[in-house]
């Protein structure tokens, strides 16, 4: 019968929605779980993030392919293309070590200058570290989008039930993304490492009383928390293509996944993540495409009003 009909075709409709809204807001949570146990952690703001995943999603195309040069210094030097063609399995383990090395770096010899300084300094020396890297790839690699071709082992749709053929490879981030962050959380919540480095967030002076030193604890999870934007890159390269601007255009819905979470809580990142990339989704395929962006400010301005430390954050987050 009709009512049945529309019925199911309903259901799909909205079993599509929140499909793409997981892996819209996947993407996020992995941007937004690496920024909020280093917010969360070291206290430190780091408006770098993006650039690390600029970083892991131009080292992926790097990786995996080869990728034409028109334009850019590179170009202008002869060099027609760049890339090693080991595939993109290679990308997915490479890019992280990499980027999890550079984190390293960043850590030693910026953050922890400015661990003591004022919020505002954190911001100012970060977000000048990201147009640096930015405007370095735009003068090298040129300012047009490059596309980030799909795994052959993941492209193409796959038939599900009731929703009917839906991309592969939306699934795969989807399930790259829970397998990371489950990965995290239980590092975090449930190992001797995880202890130490939520025993010095508490009480840092303490630990330090204890004879624990806690400046390696702190270098690892700033990081895994580069690691896993440099993973963010390269997973949700496939699904855009990839450009100089493409780290500054994920760093603010990165931060309002983090705020509206509540800072350093994984579960509330996740959360979080989530409700934005869903959203977004429903409204670009409502049409209200022009609206998406404004919308996800407008959640997390109503979510703050109401809970100022967040979904899952706590009194203390905020304090």
């Amino acid at each position: 019968m009709w009512w049945r009909e529309s019925g199911v075709t309903l259901l799909a409709d909205i079993l599509t929605i929140l499909l793409n809204g997981l892996q819209q807001g996947a993407i996020y949570v992995l941007l937004a779980v690496g920024l909020s146990i280093i917010l969360g952690t070291l206290k430190f703001v780091n408006f770098a993030h993006g650039a690390l995943y600029l970083v892991g999603a131009y080292l992926g195309l790097f990786i995996t392919g080869q990728v034409p040069l028109n334009n850019g210094q590179l170009a202008e030097w002869g060099i027609q293309s760049y890339g090693i063609g080991l595939g993109f399995i290679a990308a997915l383990v490479i890019v992280p070590i990499a980027v999890f090395i550079i984190g390293l770096l960043m850590e030693r010899f910026i953050a922890q200058a400015f661990y003591d300084r004022p919020d505002t300094d954190q911001i100012l020396v970060t977000f000048g570290l990201a147009i640096i890297v930015q405007e370095l790839l735009r003068a090298l690699l040129g300012g047009s989008s490059q596309p980030f071709p799909q795994p052959s082992w993941a492209s193409g749709p796959i038939a599900l039930p009731v929703v009917g053929n839906f991309p592969r490879w939306r699934l795969g981030v989807i399930a790259i993304t829970a397998v990371l962050v489950l990965g995290v959380y239980a590092l975090v919540e449930y190992t001797d490492f995880g202890l130490i480095v939520q025993a010095g967030t508490l009480d840092g002076e303490m630990v330090r009383l204890l004879g624990i030193k806690l400046s390696r604890p702190y270098l690892v999870v700033f990081g895994i928390g580069a690691a896993l934007a440099g993973v963010a890159g390269v997973v949700g390269g496939p699904l855009a293509n990839v450009n100089p601007n493409i780290g500054t255009e994920q760093l603010v819905p990165a931060f309002l996944t983090v705020v509206i979470g509540g800072v350093g809580k994984i579960e509330g990142a996740v959360v979080a993540g989530l409700m934005l990339g869903t959203l977004q989704v429903l409204l670009i395929q409502t049409g209200y495409a022009a609206w998406s962006q404004v919308g996800i400010y407008a959640l997390a301005a109503i979510i703050l009003l109401v809970r100022p430390q967040g979904l899952l954050g706590s009194e203390v987050d905020v304090s």
